[in-house]
């Protein structure tokens, strides 16, 4: 089981450079404007992950009452799923689920 390490930072988005706000309501783990995320966990919150290299959005499944994005790291390849946020851009949801990942 994953352990959970809530840690709700704000950042610059390395993809769209926008300045991201912390989400209050749970940990910010990507970008709402573009979805972009950093691959910078092994287990969430924990920033032990070496990799560090750009996830990018690839595809999004129904989860629950709202939607996972699927993520494939730029530099290792592995992929990751996100909950989506509250404040996460819908148009850029929709556009993700369309890719073919």
């Amino acid at each position: 089981m994953k352990r959970f390490n809530e840690l709700d930072e704000e950042f610059i988005c390395e993809h769209c450079n926008k300045k991201v706000n912390k989400l209050i309501y749970t940990s910010r783990d990507h970008c709402p404007y573009c979805l972009y995320s950093k691959h910078v966990d092994i287990n969430p919150g924990d920033r032990l992950n070496p990799c560090l290299g750009l996830l990018k959005p690839v595809g999004v499944e129904k989860y629950k009452d709202t939607y996972k994005i699927l993520y494939r790291c730029e530099k290792c390849r592995q992929t990751h799923k996100n909950i989506m946020a509250r404040d996460d851009d819908m148009n850029k949801i929709i556009e993700v689920s369309k890719s073919e990942y």
